[in-house]
Formats: C-alpha cells, structure tokens, sequence
C-alpha cells in the first residue's frame, strides 16, 4: 500500500508502526479488491505498493500453492515487512520495485493489484501503464484508492496536518486524486484496459477509544505518524485536539467512517 510521495515518505521506524496504524483497515478492504480481480486459484500475481504485505498474503489464500505472489514496494522498508510476513511461503517473493517502471517483463503476471497505493504513484497514468505492459492476454488488474477525505481512516489527520504545516498540502491533495470514479475508468481506458468496472465500498471502524485510534500515529506510524513526531508539541496537541473534535469524542467509543473506491479492468 505504499508509493509514497516525497512529503510523506516512509522510513524504517514508519514501517514498523504501519501495522499497529492501519492492518485492520487493509484487512477489511483487501477481500472486495480480490474480488474485483476476480482472482483464482494457480494464477501469478504482481500485489505493487504491497506495504507490508496485507494484500499479498491475502492472494496467496486464493491462488494456492498452484499459484503464486510477487509483493513489491518502492520502500525497502516495507518490502522487509512483506518478507517477513510471507516467510513461511515457497511461492511467496518480494521486491523493491517501481510501480511507474517495474522491471518485470511484458506479460508476466494473471493478475496486478495495487491496494491503497495507486493514489501516491506521482503519475499514475505511467503506473496502470505499467500494469497493463507486465499482463498476460486476459490478464486483470484491481486497484483501491481513498474516496472522500472527510471518509478516510487516516487521511482526516492528513488533512488537519495540511492546514498546519502547508507543506503537506500538495501531498494531502494527492492522496485524495483519484476519488473520482470517472477519472479511474479514464486511467483504465487510456492504459489499454477493457471491461473497466468501478464501486464503492464503505465501512464504520469502532474504536473503544479515541486515543485507541489515535496512539498509533502519535507513536510514529505510518507517513502519517512520521509526519505527526516530526512537529513541536503544541501543533502536535493543536492536531490532536481537532481530529478529536471532528471524530465527536465523548471519552467513549468513536466510529470512524471511511470509503474507498475499487476499479478494474481487463488487458485484451
């Protein structure tokens, strides 16, 4: 789920809180990009910004031990994470790859995937390019991005972290590019894909707490988290206070809603 843009960029310590920040939301969503895929069993798999490897374990299920799972990131970092999470399978590999100049030949794999990633590719146009270049004949590619800022787990925080630190802007910004139905089915098309398909899914996250949803990033989890432990502690408390309020913390329970949207297409 990473390829990050320069702002938020991810380092060692960002990798290793990922899971503690975000496993449960990629764990919801991974099963409806499956799908999308229309993935099955014995089929090759490229899962690029696979993060820590939620996505690609998840195929390894459904392709069997007939099948296989390539997860690549353009992090070293993460693609650490996703060896040590896909250490047990023999039809398991990972890489440090480009998503927009992957260096796997044409038509290598039955399937690409790209959960929560394809929003960050700098030029995503050049990424479905790729992912259309390295299928086979029939091949299918899915991929998830964030659909609606005020709906995204972590991306609300980005989005007061924007309004602190300007910086951030352009790369908030970028997270939420492609939310736009319309403009994925354009990717698609453009890159080749036929049967281009697109939906939305939604879900509410209970959380006991806010601090339970909030303590990961604090701690330094993810692009978010990194960026958070980066600032002075009164912006830091400034941050908090104002997710706090926009989540309606009662000091019990919070629900954090969040949608992203799915699309796919196959290469003719």
């Amino acid at each position: 789920m990473t390829e990050m843009t320069e702002e938020f960029s991810y380092r060692a310590d960002a990798a290793a809180g990922y899971d503690r920040a975000f496993h449960h939301v990629s764990t919801h969503y991974v099963p409806f990009l499956l799908q999308a895929a229309r993935l099955a069993s014995g089929e090759s798999v490229l899962d690029i910004a696979t993060g820590t490897g939620i996505a690609a374990e998840a195929a390894l299920a459904v392709v069997g031990t007939s099948g296989s799972v390539t997860a690549a990131d353009i992090s070293p970092e993460m693609v650490e994470k996703a060896r040590q999470r896909l250490a047990q399978a023999p039809n398991a590999s990972v890489a440090v790859e480009d998503g927009q100049a992957l260096s796997f030949r044409n038509e290598t794999f039955d399937v690409v995937l790209c959960s929560l990633g394809s929003m960050f590719f700098p030029e995503p146009a050049r990424g479905l390019s790729e992912f259309y270049r390295v299928l086979s004949p029939s091949g299918r590619a899915a991929v998830s991005v964030a659909a609606s800022p005020s709906r995204s787990y972590n991306g609300r925080i980005n989005v007061v972290l924007a309004r602190y630190v300007p910086s951030l802007a352009k790369a908030t910004d970028r997270t939420f590019a492609l939310c736009d139905a319309a403009k994925l089915v354009s990717l698609f098309a453009n890159a080749g894909f036929g049967d281009v398909e697109t939906h939305t899914e939604r879900h509410s996250f209970t959380l006991p707490s806010f601090d339970a949803y909030y303590a990961p990033y604090e701690r330094g989890g993810g692009s978010t988290g990194q960026a958070l432990v980066s600032l002075p502690t009164e912006v830091r408390h400034a941050i908090r206070e104002e997710v706090r309020r926009e989540l309606n913390d009662t000091g019990g329970p919070v629900e954090v809603d969040t949608e992203i949207r799915i699309a796919s297409g196959r290469r003719y």
